[in-house]
């Protein structure tokens, strides 16, 4: 009995060896294909949400009742209203006598001109402001420092609406800044509608997003570097500019070049703080497509595509040429805030950290405090929670066809989920395809990243034109309600940093460990799931955290897309607010950054530290 028993298993064995390596070939191969079905499947979703809505308005610059023409771009650029003394260049002048109308003291910069300029004035003031963010952050421990570091980000992902109205609550001319000037008996200051409200409220929009990435880069500098450049008689000084400088700076161009992406492409804050009298290009593209001139706003629009995205693919190839990789890296070690024995040297960059902590709370938490004390304060200046409670009053007693406080968070929390676990697969994906070598690949890079250079009007016209509106495929109307537009958008907007967090982490892996895992028989698809997502998981989460705030904040596509009741967000829900009552607005704003801040700070901590934004 006991020999048939074994003669059979030995005689079962042979049979089943081949089913199980055909069981493992077959899986190998799907597993092997996953990684392009997913390519693929990613590639079409950006057709449909954002190329082919984006091409549909772009197009009516060049194709006017039927017939392709380039004659609305050539009225464009000959323009001066839209291009100063440079049209004159492209009206066939001497580029001499347009090079000397320039230097002269009564150029004109034309629409186009003045963006860039404010452009560049921003990404100043941001570079300014963020670098002793990330000096303080980087070289000093202190108890909540992970906190801040999380908070860091979280007034780049605030609704620019809420900003517009801490910034009024606070520089404006009845604001909290004039009233501490006049008890101090020192004359007020307007700085309300002036190029200076713009530039800073862009640098505090951007500084943080500066610090945060240059923090990032000073961490992972390797200190047995800095060791051995001072064993070799480097004195502190020539071991920064030597050592750490270098690794530092391409971080700094980094947050400078996306700074400039995104101030040159900036509409609610100017629109706020500047009126029309300062108006950009993307303020512009608004108020043409407003009034209905839509291959005049395409037109536009393309210009300030080419700009944007002639600077973000600049920035990507110099950051593909600039990655650091910090694979074994001992960081710094960070010093306490306080120290242990004064000193000049020690005592004086505390003190200048100190100043700029004066500066850094007059503009980044007096515009959020004003906020806050203006939704606790009434009209006489005494404390009060009316504002909260007509916000209680309006959800219980509202008509369908007004704003309701529960709806905004409501919709603003599902659509963020929502575009989030849109976001968050797709741009893992890109950043996965954006980080191997083969032909082609910067172009790759370039495509991804262009929703990042894209005017979010230009997203929602589109979307409200061709998914809401409905498109003809094949016989069949496919249409799409606001809400999932809404969704379309916000995932459109945020999977690029989801990209941007997730591709510095996929770059500095140890190839040694992918090349072991292909050797002993991994399927490319099976190392990306269980060897490099688990050693960038803190990326992906913190690219999670991204998208997820993005779409909590977004506001420029979804004012064009929120045309119901049911698909108003939180930001939307501010800007209606605003034009009838300013105290539920600040409740509404307060509410919206609980929100905002909170998920961040839970978010990053469940991922832990990552590289990147």
């Amino acid at each position: 009995m006991t020999d048939r028993r074994s003669g059979a298993g030995e005689a079962s064995t042979p049979d089943a060896g081949p089913s199980r390596r055909r069981v493992r070939s077959l899986r190998d191969r799907l597993e092997g294909r996953l990684l392009t079905a997913l390519a693929v499947v990613t590639s079409l979703t950006l057709v449909v949400a954002f190329y082919y809505p984006v091409g549909t308005v772009l197009i009516e610059a060049v194709v006017v009742d039927g017939v392709a023409t380039l004659a609305v771009f050539a009225e464009l650029v000959r323009d001066p209203f839209y291009f100063g003394e440079l049209a004159r260049l492209f009206a066939g002048e001497s580029p001499i006598a347009v090079a000397r109308a320039l230097l002269g003291p009564d150029r004109r910069l034309g629409i186009v001109g003045f963006t860039a300029y404010q452009a560049a004035l921003s990404t100043v003031a941001s570079v300014a402001l963020g670098l002793p963010a990330a000096y303080l952050l980087a070289r000093f421990e202190f108890p909540g420092r992970r906190t801040l570091r999380s908070l860091t980000i979280v007034p780049f992902v605030l609704p620019s609406i809420m900003v517009a109205v801490g910034f009024v609550a606070t520089f404006g001319t009845n604001g909290t800044l004039n009233a501490v000037l006049s008890a101090l008996g020192l004359p007020p200051v307007d700085l309300m509608f002036s190029l200076q409200a713009i530039v800073i409220a862009h640098a505090f929009y951007n500084a943080p997003l500066v610090a945060r990435v240059t923090t990032a880069a000073w961490e992972s500098v390797d200190a047995r570097a800095v060791e051995t450049a001072r064993s070799l008689g480097a004195g502190p000084a020539r071991a920064f500019r030597d050592v750490v400088a270098p690794q530092v700076y391409p971080a700094v161009l980094t947050g400078a070049a996306l700074t400039f992406v995104f101030t040159f492409g900036t509409f609610p804050i100017v629109l706020a703080l500047g009126g029309f009298q300062l108006a950009t290009v993307e303020v512009f593209v608004y108020r043409l497509v407003r009034d209905l001139s839509y291959a005049e706003a395409a037109a536009l629009a393309i210009v300030e595509l080419v700009i944007s995205l002639g600077v973000l693919l600049a920035y990507l190839r110099y950051e593909a040429r600039n990655t650091v990789n910090a694979r074994g890296a001992r960081p710094l070690p960070r010093r306490p805030l306080l120290p242990a024995a004064p000193s000049a040297r020690e005592v004086l960059p505390r003190v200048g950290l100190a100043a700029y902590a004066v500066v850094a709370a007059v503009l980044f938490l007096a515009p959020i405090g004003s906020m806050v004390l203006a939704s606790v304060t009434g009209g006489d200046g005494a404390l009060t929670l009316e504002h909260y409670r007509f916000l209680v009053d309006r959800q219980r007693t509202g008509a369908a066809f007004q704003v309701r406080p529960w709806p905004a968070i409501r919709n603003s929390l599902a659509f963020a989920s929502a575009a989030t676990l849109m976001a968050l697969p797709m741009g893992v994906v890109v950043a996965v395809l954006t980080t191997r070598r083969y032909r082609g690949r910067k172009l790759v890079d370039a495509a991804a990243m262009a929703p990042l250079a894209v005017s979010g009007i230009v997203v929602g016209l589109g979307l409200l034109r061709g998914l809401v509106f409905g498109v003809e495929v094949a016989g069949w109307r496919i249409a799409a309600t606001g809400a999932v537009a809404i969704v379309v958008a916000h995932a459109v907007a945020g999977y690029p940093f989801v990209v941007r967090t997730v591709a510095p982490g996929l770059e500095g892996l140890d190839r040694s460990l992918i090349e072991s895992a292909r050797a002993l028989g991994a399927s490319r698809a099976r190392v990306i799931r269980d060897v490099e997502l688990p050693l960038v998981w803190p990326g992906v989460v913190a690219g999670a955290a991204f998208a997820f705030a993005v779409s909590i904040g977004e506001f420029t596509a979804t004012v064009v897309l929120a045309t119901g009741a049911d698909a108003y967000t939180m930001p939307v829900a501010i800007e209606r607010f605003i034009g009838r009552r300013l105290g539920p607005a600040t409740a509404m704003g307060v509410v919206l950054l609980v929100v905002t801040g909170l998920s961040f700070v839970v978010i990053e901590r469940l991922g832990g530290e990552h590289r990147g934004l």
